[in-house]
C-alpha cells in the first residue's frame, strides 16, 4: 500500500507506512500491592507471565518490532524476555513518569518507527490475540489518528472512563482520580490497549503536560489533544470485558487465574476432551490434548505437557512437561518431563521424575520413583521400588521394594535389566551392573555382578534359628505365651528347624520369586 501524507496539528506534513506495525509493551511499574521482589508482570498465570500472556496477544501482528519498556526489576525482565522472546527490545524507563512518557522513551529508542504503533499494558494477561487484530484493522481501515480499546464493565472503580460527546465521539480518556462525579458514574472504561499513529503520536508525546494529580505524563491526554486538533479519533469495544482486566495484587491475580482456566477449560471441552470437574482442572495454555482425552478431578497440567487420545489421566495428578501416550492411564501420580507410552499405566502414588520413559504397555505402580530410566514394552515395576539410571527390557518384571543402586556418592551409574528378565522382592541392584535376557534375581539379593542371561542371581546368608530364644529372652510375653501354645501342639507343629540344602534353597528362592522358573511374574503383580 502506498505512503500516507498526514499532517500534523501544526499544519506541516509528514509521510507514515500505515501497514508498518510497531508494538510497545508497558511493563516498568513496580506493582506495589502485589508485595512480591518479583516484578508484577513476571507474576506466572497458567503456563506464561503476564507479560508472556501480552507478547502472545501481540504476536499475530507480526509487528515489524516489539519494544518492551522496563523499570522495575528491569534485569529480571529483561532476562526473562531474552528466555521468551528474543526478538524483544527492552527499553529502560529510570524513572517511571508516567505511561506517556514510558511511549516517548520507546519511541525515542527507536526512531525509525513508522506507521502503526500499538501499545499494550503488560499486566492484562486475558487479552485475546483476535481483540488487539480487531482493533488494529478498525485503526487502520478509518485512517485514525489514535483508537482506544474499550469496554462495558460492571464496576469501573479505580479505571479511567471513556467520556463522549453529545454525538457518541471520544471526546476525552479521564483517570479515576481526575474524574468528576458525572464522569465516575460511566462504566465504559480505557482498557489501556491503543493504536495510534506513529508520526501523530509522535508530534503530541513532546507536548504532554504533567498538570494532574499524579504529576505523570498521561498517555491518555493524548486523544484530548487529538480532538482538540480535529484529528480523528476512534473507540473500539471490546467484546468480553474480562479481556480487559488487570491486576494490582495478588487477589485480583487469582480472579484473573481462574477466569484464565474457565476458558482454557471450555475450549478443551468444545475440542473433544473430558473435563470431569472443570472447577478443580487446571490447565496451562501450553499444554496440548487430543480428542477422546480423559482429565478426572484435582489435576493440574502444566508446561508443555501432551495428553494422547483415549488417555486418563486423574484423579490427583500433576503433570509438568510429561507427554502421555494414547490409551495411558495415570492415577494419582506426580511426572516431570517423563514420557509415558501408549496404553502404559501410572500408579497410584507414583514419582515420574525427568527423563523417565515408559513404552507401550509398561506398568510404574503404586509408590514408585523413576528418574532418568527407561521401560520397555510390557516392563512392570508394579510397587514400592526406586529405579534410577537404568534400562528395563521389554516384557521384564521388577519385585516389590527393589532398589537400583545407582550413586556411589559421587557419581551415578547406570543398571541395565534385560528382556523377559525377573527381579525378586527386596532386591538390591548395585550400579554398575548388568542382569541379561530371561535372567531372574533371588529375592533379597544384593546384586553387585552382571547376572548372564537366563542365570539365576543369588546372594544369601545361610538362615540359622535359635531355637528357644523368645522364652529366654523374652519371657512373660504374648510372644512367649504363643510360642509355648504352638509347641504344645494347640496351633499346629512348630516350625522346622534344620538349614536346607544348598539345591533345596535355589529351588525355594526361585518359588520366592515367582513360582519354578518359567512361572510367569505374577508373584509381585
Amino acid at each position: 500500500m502506498a505512503a500516507r501524507d498526514c499532517p500534523r496539528s501544526d499544519g506541516s506534513h509528514v509521510v507514515s507506512e500505515p501497514h508498518s506495525r510497531t508494538v510497545v509493551v508497558l511493563a516498568a511499574g513496580e506493582g506495589k500491592r502485589m508485595k512480591s521482589s518479583l516484578p508484577k508482570v513476571l507474576h506466572p498465570l497458567l503456563g506464561r507471565t503476564l507479560v508472556g500472556h501480552v507478547l502472545t496477544a501481540a504476536g499475530p501482528l507480526t509487528a515489524a518490532r516489539t519494544l518492551v519498556v522496563v523499570g522495575h526489576g528491569a534485569d529480571q525482565v529483561r532476562d526473562h524476555l531474552a528466555a521468551i522472546a528474543p526478538e524483544a527490545t527492552a527499553v529502560l524507563q529510570a524513572e517511571q513518569l508516567g505511561t506517556g512518557h514510558a511511549v516517548r522513551i520507546a519511541l525515542e529508542a527507536a526512531p525509525e518507527v513508522t506507521g502503526t504503533v500499538v501499545v499494550l499494558n503488560g499486566d492484562v494477561p486475558l487479552l485475546r490475540p483476535e481483540t488487539v487484530a480487531e482493533l488494529v484493522a478498525a485503526h487502520e481501515s478509518e485512517g485514525a489518528a489514535a483508537t482506544v480499546l474499550a469496554a462495558e464493565v460492571p464496576d469501573p472503580t479505580g479505571l479511567g472512563r471513556i467520556v463522549r460527546d453529545g454525538a457518541g465521539r471520544l471526546e476525552q480518556i479521564v483517570e479515576q482520580r481526575d474524574a468528576t462525579p458525572v464522569q465516575l458514574a460511566v462504566r465504559e472504561i480505557n482498557a489501556g490497549i491503543y493504536a495510534f499513529d506513529a508520526a501523530r503520536l509522535r508530534d503530541v508525546l513532546g507536548k504532554l503536560s504533567t498538570d494532574n494529580d499524579q504529576g505523570e505524563e498521561y498517555l491518555t491526554d493524548v486523544f484530548k489533544m487529538l480532538v482538540s486538533a480535529g484529528e480523528p479519533v476512534g473507540v473500539h469495544l471490546a467484546g468480553d470485558h474480562t479481556e480487559t482486566l488487570g491486576c494490582n495484587d495478588r487477589v485480583e491475580l487469582a480472579a484473573l487465574r481462574r477466569l484464565l482456566r474457565d476458558r482454557v477449560n471450555e475450549r478443551w471441552m468444545r475440542a473433544g476432551v473430558s473435563l470431569l470437574d472443570p472447577e478443580t482442572t487446571w490447565i496451562d495454555v501450553t499444554v496440548a490434548l487430543d480428542r477422546d482425552a480423559v482429565v478426572d478431578q484435582n489435576t493440574q497440567l502444566r508446561g508443555g505437557s501432551v495428553v494422547g487420545s483415549g488417555a486418563v489421566v486423574g484423579p490427583d495428578v500433576t503433570l509438568i512437561d510429561t507427554v502421555v501416550g494414547p490409551g495411558a492411564t495415570i492415577l494419582r501420580s506426580h511426572a516431570v518431563g517423563a514420557e509415558v507410552g501408549p496404553d502404559a499405566s501410572v500408579g497410584p502414588y507414583a514419582y515420574l521424575r525427568p527423563d523417565a520413559r515408559l513404552a507401550e504397555r509398561s506398568k510404574v505402580g503404586t509408590f514408585v520413583e523413576v528418574k532418568n530410566s527407561e521401560l520397555g514394552a510390557g516392563a512392570k515395576v508394579p510397587h514400592l521400588s526406586y529405579v534410577g539410571d537404568a534400562t528395563i527390557g521389554a516384557r521384564a518384571n521388577i519385585g516389590a521394594a527393589t532398589i537400583f543402586v545407582n550413586y556411589d556418592g559421587v557419581n551415578k551409574h547406570r543398571t541395565v535389566v534385560g528382556e523377559a528378565a525377573f527381579v525378586g522382592c527386596d532386591t538390591s541392584l548395585i550400579a554398575p551392573v548388568e542382569v541379561g535376557a530371561g535372567a531372574y534375581v533371588a529375592a533379597g539379593s544384593a546384586i553387585s555382578n552382571d547376572v548372564p542371561p537366563g542365570a539365576l542371581g543369588v546372594t544369601r546368608a545361610p538362615q540359622r534359628n535359635v531355637e528357644g530364644w523368645v522364652a529366654r529372652k523374652r519371657p512373660d510375653t504374648a510372644s512367649a505365651a504363643a510360642a509355648e501354645r504352638a509347641q504344645r501342639g494347640t496351633q499346629g507343629a512348630p516350625a522346622p528347624t534344620s538349614s536346607a540344602s544348598e539345591g533345596e534353597a535355589i529351588h525355594g528362592t526361585a518359588a520366592s520369586v515367582g513360582g519354578t522358573p518359567g512361572a510367569g511374574d505374577t508373584a509381585t503383580e
